[in-house]
């Protein structure tokens, strides 16, 4: 067979395995897997409130034991050095949690060997402490780093709580809650961590916290009245912000660690563990639950409107009709799936007012007020031809083309969640990651993939005025090697490929110094295999980090650029399609959450992306 020929099998293979994967209501559902952090939450939290459901707790117990490696540390990623010293503390606390016995297995005994070598729980991670504080395993710090007072001041503060992103406002508004009040929960199932608190001083600090309470200073104690009447006055604002963003399904936001956070201030602020918004929000984290591989895993947030969205473009690249069923069945959810807000009306189930008009997407399917830009053009791609011929379809996705024109940013990029939301001082907080989590600035990897969208889908080329502008943001931001660095995906092959693909799509010359540049940088680390890899350490070190392997999705990337700015395919793109058509189903985190702490594997990129590659390659193959 000749290699259009296999290409052409494969193609047919990839098409019958994701129509039969199809869900009746014309949703695709595959998991989005994370590290351990949601697994060894959601027992911890069980535990914390004495949750009968000893099924769930030892299902999840066993996944955790089942990906522990064999020097006892957990990793967030395959190749990361030795291990991931907080995600091995969460693992180890929640199997402690699980049942006590556990400690004296080797595979505890080796964990607990490698936290202490490692310097102990002080050097974990704040979100990490900030979870052990809740339980009583780590000390509350003297002064919080998150000041309550953010809820109170000015909006025009430049540290007001509202220049926070959207999806970090659901975390740290619950957070504050908690933190404020100094909540510590214990029981009869809270394991003795001490031996793992290998700083005497902080020892001495948990242990007078637990017998008397977090101190307070003299200062402190004679500004009590003043101080009282604003605590109460900021604590009652978090919570009211947090009760209008709970989704039916009792999830805060659509997010499992926000709705772990929800869980606690809750209960700081004096709801019974019993109470229904506690019981809901317990049966929302259940329902983000999958199995993968015979192992349940409870995920962040459900990546249903995402995968449907890209599953459909996908098979629309391969040739299936925008009329057959199986696309019109997903341009249908997709287009029920559609966030409304507009000005004055309230959500559906009547609780909260939200200040801005969108007719949007989000992530998930269970959020229904929080649409982001990425999801937004994923779905608007996807339902582009269907909606051009067809009445119904039309205005809906004319009103999401609207919004997503209009978030775009002054410097010509667009963020992910938030407008004009890139500089603040609030990073300058001592808070791990606020700088890749407090402020929304643009990426390269969302301006190339909503620039490719315009370009192709609604053709707008160089010329028009926002298009002139996202150009200039890519070109302006593009690194001297002549890579771009992407914010939501692994990482600099993924950003190069979004800012390659839609360049080209708004009408760059292929032959331009800054599209052959980023060739060439492609090129310089494909791999002997033919394929591309690359580590999620690159998102840490902000530096291309290759993998000793290639993956599927990296590679269908890197493939899909070359040939977008080809006009027919070079040797290396071949090798780079006969490394596709191997497709050894390889299992890494590609997807980027927070860098050097949170990753995303996506079940359904071993099939989108090589797909799409192979589409585009046989348009031009000759």
């Amino acid at each position: 067979m000749t290699l259009k020929e296999k290409v052409t099998a494969c193609q047919k293979k990839l098409i019958d395995e994701m129509t039969a994967a199809q869900q009746a209501d014309g949703s695709w559902r595959y998991p989005c897997e994370t590290g351990p952090m949601t697994d060894a939450y959601m027992i911890i939290v069980m535990r914390a409130l004495k949750a009968e459901d000893e099924q769930l707790i030892q299902q999840l117990t066993g996944r955790l034991l089942s990906i522990q490696k064999a020097n006892g540390a957990w990793k967030i990623y395959e190749d990361e050095v030795g291990g991931n010293l907080s995600a091995t503390i969460e693992a180890y606390t929640a199997l402690l949690f699980a049942d006590t016995q556990l400690r004296h297995s080797e595979q505890l005994k080796r964990a607990a060997d490698f936290i202490t070598e490692n310097g102990g729980m002080q050097r974990a991670h704040a979100a990490t402490k900030f979870m052990l504080a809740l339980n009583g395993l780590y000390p509350w710090p003297a002064i919080f780093p998150i000041p309550l007072s953010l809820l109170l001041l000015p909006k025009a503060s430049p540290v007001h709580f509202e220049r926070l992103t959207s999806y970090v406002k659901v975390h740290f508004a619950a957070v504050l809650i908690a933190a404020n009040k100094r909540f510590t929960l214990r029981n009869d199932s809270t394991p003795d961590l001490s031996h793992l608190l290998t700083d005497a001083t902080i020892l001495r600090r948990l242990k007078n916290q637990l017998a008397t309470g977090p101190a307070v200073s003299k200062s402190k104690q004679r500004k009590n009245v003043a101080w009282t009447f604003w605590q109460k006055k900021a604590v009652k604002k978090a919570e009211q912000y947090l009760l209008e963003r709970i989704e039916d399904d009792g999830t805060l936001g659509s997010y499992a660690s926000a709705t772990f956070y929800l869980i606690y201030s809750l209960l700081a602020s004096g709801y019974e563990p019993q109470s229904p918004l506690i019981q809901n929000a317990v049966s929302g984290l259940k329902s983000l639950s999958t199995v993968i591989n015979g192992k349940t895993h409870i995920q962040n947030a459900g990546s249903t409107i995402w995968d449907t969205a890209l599953m459909s473009y996908s098979l629309q690249q391969a040739g299936v009709a925008q009329n057959d069923r199986t696309i019109t069945k997903s341009t249908a959810f997709l287009l029920k799936n559609q966030q409304y807000s507009p000005v004055g009306q309230l959500r559906k189930n009547g609780r909260a007012l939200l200040p801005i008009t969108y007719r949007a997407w989000g992530f998930s399917e269970n959020n229904s007020c929080h649409p982001d830009v990425d999801d937004t053009q994923a779905v608007l791609r996807a339902v582009a031809e269907p909606a051009k011929s067809n009445k119904v379809f039309f205005p809906p996705w004319n009103h999401g083309l609207k919004w997503l024109l209009a978030m775009q940013n002054k410097d010509g990029g667009w963020s992910a969640f938030d407008k004009n939301l890139r500089g603040s001082l609030i990073t300058m907080l001592p808070v791990e990651n606020i700088q890749d989590t407090a402020v929304d600035p643009s990426t390269a990897d969302l301006t190339g993939r909503t620039l490719e969208f315009l370009g192709n889908c609604c053709h707008l080329k160089i010329g028009n005025a926002s298009i002139n502008k996202a150009v200039q943001f890519l070109l302006k931001h593009q690194k001297e090697d002549g890579s771009w660095y992407g914010r939501w995906g692994v990482c600099y092959i993924y950003g190069t490929w979004a800012a390659v693909t839609g360049l080209c799509a708004a009408g760059v010359p292929k032959d331009a110094v800054p599209i052959q540049k980023a060739v060439s940088w492609l090129l310089s680390v494909q791999n002997d295999d033919g394929g591309w890899g690359e580590s999620c350490q690159s998102d840490k070190e902000k530096r291309f980090v290759p993998l000793p392997f290639s993956t599927p999705s990296q590679t269908a990337w890197a493939v899909d650029a070359l040939l977008a700015a080809a006009d027919e395919p070079e040797p290396e793109v071949e090798r780079g399609i006969k490394f596709l058509l191997k497709n050894n189903g390889c299992t890494y985190p590609t997807g980027g959450g927070l860098p050097g702490h949170f990753y995303l594997h996506y079940h359904s990129y071993n099939k989108i992306w090589p797909l799409a590659a192979l589409s585009h390659y046989l348009k031009k193959a000759k």
